[in-house]
Protein backbone atom coordinates (compact mmCIF):
# COMPACT_ATOMS: atom_id res chain seq x y z
CA UNK A 1 0.00 0.00 0.00
CA UNK A 2 2.68 2.63 0.81
CA UNK A 3 4.56 1.86 -2.40
CA UNK A 4 1.38 1.92 -4.50
CA UNK A 5 0.24 5.22 -2.98
CA UNK A 6 3.56 7.00 -3.40
CA UNK A 7 4.00 5.62 -6.93
CA UNK A 8 0.56 6.93 -7.96
CA UNK A 9 1.24 10.37 -6.51
CA UNK A 10 4.65 10.59 -8.17
CA UNK A 11 3.22 9.50 -11.52
CA UNK A 12 0.49 12.13 -11.49
CA UNK A 13 2.61 15.12 -10.48
CA UNK A 14 5.26 14.07 -13.01
CA UNK A 15 2.70 13.84 -15.81
CA UNK A 16 1.58 17.35 -14.88
CA UNK A 17 5.13 18.68 -14.79
CA UNK A 18 5.98 17.31 -18.22
CA UNK A 19 2.82 18.38 -20.04
CA UNK A 20 4.50 21.58 -21.21
CA UNK A 21 7.51 20.05 -23.04
CA UNK A 22 5.18 17.74 -24.96
CA UNK A 23 2.71 20.42 -26.08
CA UNK A 24 5.35 23.12 -26.65
CA UNK A 25 5.34 22.76 -30.48
CA UNK A 26 1.56 23.34 -30.52
CA UNK A 27 1.39 26.03 -27.82
CA UNK A 28 4.39 28.13 -28.91
CA UNK A 29 2.76 29.75 -32.00
CA UNK A 30 -0.27 30.81 -29.91
CA UNK A 31 2.00 32.36 -27.31
CA UNK A 32 4.20 34.03 -29.91
CA UNK A 33 7.44 32.29 -28.92
CA UNK A 34 9.74 29.63 -30.40
CA UNK A 35 9.20 26.03 -29.22
CA UNK A 36 12.72 26.00 -27.74
CA UNK A 37 11.57 28.74 -25.33
CA UNK A 38 10.13 25.86 -23.30
CA UNK A 39 13.51 26.13 -21.53
CA UNK A 40 12.24 29.13 -19.61
CA UNK A 41 8.96 27.47 -18.61
CA UNK A 42 10.99 24.57 -17.21
CA UNK A 43 13.30 26.98 -15.38
CA UNK A 44 10.40 28.74 -13.66
CA UNK A 45 8.69 25.44 -12.83
CA UNK A 46 11.79 24.00 -11.22
CA UNK A 47 12.47 27.23 -9.38
CA UNK A 48 9.12 26.57 -7.75
CA UNK A 49 10.21 22.97 -7.14
CA UNK A 50 13.33 24.15 -5.33
CA UNK A 51 11.17 26.21 -2.98
CA UNK A 52 8.68 23.38 -2.56
CA UNK A 53 11.36 20.79 -1.83
CA UNK A 54 13.43 22.76 0.66
CA UNK A 55 10.36 23.86 2.66
CA UNK A 56 8.72 20.43 2.57
CA UNK A 57 10.26 19.13 5.79
CA UNK A 58 8.39 21.57 8.04
CA UNK A 59 5.09 21.15 6.23
CA UNK A 60 5.34 17.35 6.30
CA UNK A 61 6.16 17.33 10.01
CA UNK A 62 3.19 19.59 10.77
CA UNK A 63 0.51 18.21 8.42
CA UNK A 64 1.75 14.77 7.35
CA UNK A 65 3.04 13.46 3.99
CA UNK A 66 -0.40 12.67 2.53
CA UNK A 67 -1.85 16.11 3.27
CA UNK A 68 1.23 17.72 1.74
CA UNK A 69 0.87 15.47 -1.32
CA UNK A 70 -2.79 16.51 -1.67
CA UNK A 71 -1.83 20.18 -1.56
CA UNK A 72 0.87 19.52 -4.15
CA UNK A 73 -1.56 17.93 -6.60
CA UNK A 74 -4.02 20.80 -6.18
CA UNK A 75 -1.22 23.29 -6.87
CA UNK A 76 -0.23 21.34 -10.00
CA UNK A 77 -3.83 21.37 -11.21
CA UNK A 78 -4.18 25.09 -10.50
CA UNK A 79 -0.96 25.79 -12.40
CA UNK A 80 -2.13 23.86 -15.47
CA UNK A 81 -5.49 25.63 -15.39
CA UNK A 82 -3.78 29.01 -15.24
CA UNK A 83 -1.39 28.13 -18.08
CA UNK A 84 -4.31 26.94 -20.20
CA UNK A 85 -5.62 30.52 -20.35
CA UNK A 86 -3.18 30.99 -23.23
CA UNK A 87 -1.47 34.24 -22.20
CA UNK A 88 2.27 34.36 -21.62
CA UNK A 89 2.16 35.90 -18.10
CA UNK A 90 -0.40 33.27 -17.02
CA UNK A 91 1.76 30.49 -18.44
CA UNK A 92 4.74 31.73 -16.41
CA UNK A 93 2.65 31.99 -13.23
CA UNK A 94 1.23 28.53 -13.91
CA UNK A 95 4.74 27.11 -14.25
CA UNK A 96 5.61 28.43 -10.78
CA UNK A 97 2.50 26.87 -9.23
CA UNK A 98 3.18 23.53 -10.90
CA UNK A 99 6.72 23.58 -9.51
CA UNK A 100 5.53 24.42 -5.99
CA UNK A 101 3.24 21.40 -6.17
CA UNK A 102 5.85 19.08 -7.66
CA UNK A 103 8.69 19.84 -5.25
CA UNK A 104 7.29 18.30 -2.02
CA UNK A 105 6.28 14.99 -3.65
CA UNK A 106 9.68 13.33 -3.24
CA UNK A 107 10.35 14.32 0.42
CA UNK A 108 6.80 13.31 1.35
CA UNK A 109 7.08 9.88 -0.27
CA UNK A 110 10.55 9.36 1.21
CA UNK A 111 9.13 9.75 4.71
CA UNK A 112 6.54 7.04 4.02
CA UNK A 113 8.92 4.61 2.32
CA UNK A 114 11.78 5.06 4.80
CA UNK A 115 9.42 3.63 7.44
CA UNK A 116 7.98 0.86 5.26
CA UNK A 117 10.80 -0.39 2.98
CA UNK A 118 12.60 -3.63 3.92
CA UNK A 119 16.28 -2.78 4.68
CA UNK A 120 17.59 -5.22 2.08
CA UNK A 121 15.36 -3.75 -0.62
CA UNK A 122 15.80 -0.04 0.02
CA UNK A 123 17.18 0.91 -3.40
CA UNK A 124 14.66 -1.29 -5.22
CA UNK A 125 11.71 0.15 -3.27
CA UNK A 126 12.74 3.74 -3.89
CA UNK A 127 13.52 2.95 -7.54
CA UNK A 128 10.07 1.45 -8.09
CA UNK A 129 8.47 4.53 -6.55
CA UNK A 130 10.63 6.78 -8.71
CA UNK A 131 9.41 5.00 -11.84
CA UNK A 132 6.48 7.35 -11.37
CA UNK A 133 8.59 10.13 -12.92
CA UNK A 134 9.16 8.43 -16.31
CA UNK A 135 5.72 6.79 -16.16
CA UNK A 136 4.16 10.22 -15.79
CA UNK A 137 6.31 11.57 -18.60
CA UNK A 138 5.42 8.59 -20.79
CA UNK A 139 1.72 9.17 -20.12
CA UNK A 140 2.12 12.81 -21.11
CA UNK A 141 4.10 11.86 -24.22
CA UNK A 142 1.65 9.18 -25.32
CA UNK A 143 -1.68 10.82 -24.45
CA UNK A 144 -1.18 14.55 -24.94
CA UNK A 145 -0.37 14.72 -28.68
CA UNK A 146 -3.63 12.95 -29.54
CA UNK A 147 -5.59 15.13 -27.10
CA UNK A 148 -3.99 18.23 -28.59
CA UNK A 149 -5.05 17.18 -32.10
CA UNK A 150 -8.60 16.42 -30.97
CA UNK A 151 -9.32 19.22 -28.49
CA UNK A 152 -6.45 21.71 -28.67
CA UNK A 153 -3.59 22.18 -26.23
CA UNK A 154 -5.54 24.34 -23.79
CA UNK A 155 -8.35 21.82 -23.25
CA UNK A 156 -5.80 19.02 -23.03
CA UNK A 157 -4.04 20.90 -20.20
CA UNK A 158 -7.37 21.48 -18.43
CA UNK A 159 -8.13 17.77 -18.66
CA UNK A 160 -4.93 16.92 -16.79
CA UNK A 161 -5.73 19.63 -14.22
CA UNK A 162 -9.10 18.01 -13.46
CA UNK A 163 -7.43 14.62 -12.95
CA UNK A 164 -5.05 16.22 -10.40
CA UNK A 165 -7.92 17.66 -8.38
CA UNK A 166 -9.86 14.38 -8.42
CA UNK A 167 -6.89 12.30 -7.31
CA UNK A 168 -6.22 14.67 -4.41
CA UNK A 169 -9.68 13.69 -3.16
CA UNK A 170 -9.12 9.98 -3.84
CA UNK A 171 -6.11 9.72 -1.52
CA UNK A 172 -7.79 11.57 1.38
CA UNK A 173 -8.66 8.31 3.22
CA UNK A 174 -4.95 7.45 3.44
CA UNK A 175 -4.35 10.25 5.93
CA UNK A 176 -5.40 8.09 8.85
CA UNK A 177 -2.68 5.56 8.05
CA UNK A 178 0.27 7.77 7.06
CA UNK A 179 -0.29 11.17 8.74
CA UNK A 180 -0.55 9.86 12.28
CA UNK A 181 2.91 11.06 13.38
CA UNK A 182 2.40 14.72 12.51
CA UNK A 183 3.42 17.41 14.98
CA UNK A 184 1.15 20.50 14.94
CA UNK A 185 3.91 22.52 16.62
CA UNK A 186 6.58 21.71 13.99
CA UNK A 187 8.31 24.92 12.86
CA UNK A 188 7.47 26.34 9.44
CA UNK A 189 9.69 29.40 8.96
CA UNK A 190 12.43 30.78 6.75
CA UNK A 191 15.05 29.44 9.14
CA UNK A 192 13.52 25.95 9.15
CA UNK A 193 13.30 26.09 5.35
CA UNK A 194 17.01 26.86 4.97
CA UNK A 195 18.07 24.21 7.50
CA UNK A 196 17.83 21.18 5.13
CA UNK A 197 20.09 22.83 2.53
CA UNK A 198 22.58 23.79 5.25
CA UNK A 199 22.56 20.23 6.59
CA UNK A 200 23.56 18.94 3.15
CA UNK A 201 26.24 21.62 2.73
CA UNK A 202 27.85 20.82 6.09
CA UNK A 203 27.95 17.03 5.66
CA UNK A 204 30.46 15.87 3.03
CA UNK A 205 28.68 12.54 2.49
CA UNK A 206 25.49 14.40 1.51
CA UNK A 207 27.21 17.18 -0.41
CA UNK A 208 28.95 14.88 -2.90
CA UNK A 209 25.67 13.15 -3.69
CA UNK A 210 23.81 16.47 -3.94
CA UNK A 211 26.35 17.92 -6.38
CA UNK A 212 26.19 14.79 -8.53
CA UNK A 213 22.40 15.09 -8.54
CA UNK A 214 22.73 18.72 -9.69
CA UNK A 215 24.57 17.50 -12.78
CA UNK A 216 22.41 14.43 -13.36
CA UNK A 217 19.21 16.42 -12.93
CA UNK A 218 20.45 18.83 -15.60
CA UNK A 219 21.03 16.03 -18.10
CA UNK A 220 17.67 14.49 -17.28
CA UNK A 221 15.78 17.72 -17.89
CA UNK A 222 17.47 18.33 -21.25
CA UNK A 223 16.16 14.97 -22.42
CA UNK A 224 12.63 15.54 -21.21
CA UNK A 225 12.36 19.22 -22.17
CA UNK A 226 13.92 19.26 -25.62
CA UNK A 227 13.46 15.76 -27.05
CA UNK A 228 10.08 16.36 -28.71
CA UNK A 229 11.19 19.68 -30.19
CA UNK A 230 14.51 18.08 -31.27
CA UNK A 231 12.64 15.31 -33.10
CA UNK A 232 10.10 17.58 -34.78
CA UNK A 233 12.63 20.21 -35.87
CA UNK A 234 15.75 18.15 -36.68
CA UNK A 235 14.16 14.93 -37.96
CA UNK A 236 10.89 16.43 -39.30
CA UNK A 237 8.86 13.88 -37.33
CA UNK A 238 5.19 14.46 -36.58
CA UNK A 239 4.18 15.53 -33.08
CA UNK A 240 2.47 12.18 -32.51
CA UNK A 241 5.54 10.14 -33.55
CA UNK A 242 7.84 12.37 -31.51
CA UNK A 243 5.53 11.83 -28.52
CA UNK A 244 5.76 8.08 -29.03
CA UNK A 245 9.56 8.24 -28.98
CA UNK A 246 9.41 10.36 -25.83
CA UNK A 247 7.13 7.75 -24.27
CA UNK A 248 9.52 4.96 -25.31
CA UNK A 249 12.47 6.76 -23.71
CA UNK A 250 10.53 7.07 -20.46
CA UNK A 251 9.40 3.45 -20.50
CA UNK A 252 13.05 2.48 -20.95
CA UNK A 253 13.84 4.53 -17.86
CA UNK A 254 11.11 2.68 -15.93
CA UNK A 255 12.85 -0.61 -16.69
CA UNK A 256 16.19 1.06 -15.98
CA UNK A 257 15.13 2.38 -12.59
CA UNK A 258 13.95 -1.02 -11.41
CA UNK A 259 17.03 -2.71 -12.88
CA UNK A 260 19.43 -0.20 -11.35
CA UNK A 261 17.69 -0.57 -7.99
CA UNK A 262 18.21 -4.35 -8.09
CA UNK A 263 21.80 -3.82 -9.24
CA UNK A 264 22.50 -1.48 -6.32
CA UNK A 265 20.91 -3.83 -3.76
CA UNK A 266 22.38 -7.08 -5.04
CA UNK A 267 25.60 -6.45 -6.99
CA UNK A 268 27.29 -3.06 -6.45
CA UNK A 269 27.02 -0.36 -3.82
CA UNK A 270 24.52 2.43 -4.37
CA UNK A 271 27.32 4.96 -4.75
CA UNK A 272 29.11 2.87 -7.37
CA UNK A 273 25.83 2.38 -9.22
CA UNK A 274 25.34 6.15 -9.32
CA UNK A 275 28.84 6.47 -10.77
CA UNK A 276 28.11 3.91 -13.48
CA UNK A 277 24.92 5.78 -14.35
CA UNK A 278 26.81 9.08 -14.74
CA UNK A 279 29.29 7.49 -17.12
CA UNK A 280 26.41 5.83 -18.99
CA UNK A 281 24.48 9.02 -19.54
CA UNK A 282 27.63 10.83 -20.71
CA UNK A 283 28.39 8.11 -23.26
CA UNK A 284 24.76 7.94 -24.44
CA UNK A 285 24.59 11.70 -24.94
CA UNK A 286 27.84 11.62 -26.94
CA UNK A 287 26.04 9.82 -29.76
CA UNK A 288 24.20 13.07 -30.39
CA UNK A 289 27.30 14.28 -32.24
CA UNK A 290 26.54 11.89 -35.09
CA UNK A 291 22.76 12.45 -35.04
CA UNK A 292 21.58 12.98 -38.59
CA UNK A 293 18.20 13.47 -40.33
CA UNK A 294 19.04 10.35 -42.33
CA UNK A 295 19.01 8.15 -39.22
CA UNK A 296 16.57 5.22 -39.49
CA UNK A 297 13.69 5.30 -37.04
CA UNK A 298 15.14 2.46 -34.96
CA UNK A 299 18.32 4.49 -34.35
CA UNK A 300 16.30 7.47 -33.12
CA UNK A 301 14.39 5.18 -30.76
CA UNK A 302 17.67 3.62 -29.56
CA UNK A 303 19.27 7.01 -28.85
CA UNK A 304 16.24 8.22 -26.89
CA UNK A 305 15.87 4.97 -24.95
CA UNK A 306 19.57 4.77 -24.03
CA UNK A 307 19.43 8.29 -22.65
CA UNK A 308 16.18 7.50 -20.87
CA UNK A 309 17.56 4.39 -19.16
CA UNK A 310 20.55 6.31 -17.79
CA UNK A 311 19.69 10.02 -17.53
CA UNK A 312 16.29 9.27 -15.99
CA UNK A 313 17.27 6.04 -14.23
CA UNK A 314 19.34 7.32 -11.30
CA UNK A 315 16.86 8.91 -8.91
CA UNK A 316 15.70 5.87 -6.96
CA UNK A 317 19.23 4.74 -6.10
CA UNK A 318 20.10 8.33 -5.15
CA UNK A 319 17.12 8.67 -2.77
CA UNK A 320 17.77 5.27 -1.21
CA UNK A 321 21.36 6.24 -0.43
CA UNK A 322 20.16 9.50 1.16
CA UNK A 323 17.59 7.63 3.26
CA UNK A 324 20.27 5.19 4.44
CA UNK A 325 22.65 7.98 5.48
CA UNK A 326 20.05 10.33 7.00
CA UNK A 327 20.03 10.77 10.80
CA UNK A 328 16.99 9.28 12.56
CA UNK A 329 13.89 11.37 12.00
CA UNK A 330 15.51 13.57 9.36
CA UNK A 331 14.80 11.70 6.13
CA UNK A 332 12.53 14.47 4.78
CA UNK A 333 15.09 17.17 5.67
CA UNK A 334 17.99 15.36 3.99
CA UNK A 335 15.88 14.48 0.96
CA UNK A 336 14.51 18.02 0.68
CA UNK A 337 17.95 19.59 1.10
CA UNK A 338 19.53 17.33 -1.52
CA UNK A 339 16.56 17.80 -3.84
CA UNK A 340 17.16 21.55 -3.62
CA UNK A 341 20.47 20.98 -5.41
CA UNK A 342 18.87 18.57 -7.88
CA UNK A 343 16.30 21.17 -8.80
CA UNK A 344 18.99 23.85 -8.93
CA UNK A 345 20.63 21.87 -11.72
CA UNK A 346 17.28 21.55 -13.43
CA UNK A 347 16.70 25.31 -13.13
CA UNK A 348 20.11 26.30 -14.48
CA UNK A 349 20.49 23.78 -17.30
CA UNK A 350 17.59 24.56 -19.70
CA UNK A 351 18.59 28.23 -20.24
CA UNK A 352 22.23 27.17 -20.63
CA UNK A 353 21.15 24.48 -23.10
CA UNK A 354 19.14 27.08 -25.01
CA UNK A 355 22.14 29.43 -25.15
CA UNK A 356 24.46 26.62 -26.26
CA UNK A 357 21.94 25.63 -28.91
CA UNK A 358 22.12 29.16 -30.28
CA UNK A 359 25.89 28.72 -30.69
CA UNK A 360 25.98 25.16 -32.05
CA UNK A 361 22.69 25.33 -34.00
CA UNK A 362 22.57 21.55 -33.49
CA UNK A 363 20.52 19.71 -30.88
CA UNK A 364 22.64 16.54 -31.06
CA UNK A 365 25.93 18.36 -30.47
CA UNK A 366 24.39 20.30 -27.59
CA UNK A 367 23.17 17.06 -25.99
CA UNK A 368 26.71 15.67 -26.25
CA UNK A 369 28.21 18.78 -24.62
CA UNK A 370 25.85 18.56 -21.67
CA UNK A 371 26.67 14.89 -21.21
CA UNK A 372 30.30 15.68 -20.41
CA UNK A 373 29.71 16.95 -16.82
CA UNK A 374 27.72 13.79 -16.09
CA UNK A 375 30.61 11.68 -17.34
CA UNK A 376 32.95 13.54 -14.97
CA UNK A 377 30.58 13.28 -12.01
CA UNK A 378 30.15 9.56 -12.60
CA UNK A 379 33.92 9.05 -12.61
CA UNK A 380 34.25 10.94 -9.31
CA UNK A 381 31.54 8.84 -7.67
CA UNK A 382 33.16 5.63 -8.87
CA UNK A 383 36.49 6.70 -7.37
CA UNK A 384 34.75 7.71 -4.13
CA UNK A 385 32.97 4.35 -3.95
CA UNK A 386 36.25 2.55 -4.44
CA UNK A 387 37.91 4.60 -1.66
CA UNK A 388 35.02 3.88 0.72
CA UNK A 389 35.22 0.16 -0.06
CA UNK A 390 38.95 0.05 0.66
CA UNK A 391 38.46 2.10 3.85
Amino acid sequence: MPLAATLAIQTLVSATMYCAPVIAPAAAPVLGVAPSAIAYFVTVAYLGSMIGAVTAGGWIARFGPIRVSQAGMLLCGAGLSLAASGTLPAVVAGALLIGLGYGPATPASSVILARAAPPGMLALTFSIKQTGVPLGTAIAGAALPGLVLIAGWQRAALGFAIVCALFALVIAPLRGRYDGERNPAAPVSLRSAIAPALLVLHERQFLLLALASLVYGGVQITLVSFLVTFLTESFALSLVLAGMIMAASQLASVVGRVGWGLFADRIATRRATLGILGVGMGVSAAFGVIADPGWPLWAIFAFAMALGATAVGWNGVFLAELARLAPPGRVSDVTGGASFFTFLGVVLTPPLFHLALGVTADYGVTYALFGLPALGAGAVLLMNARMRRHA
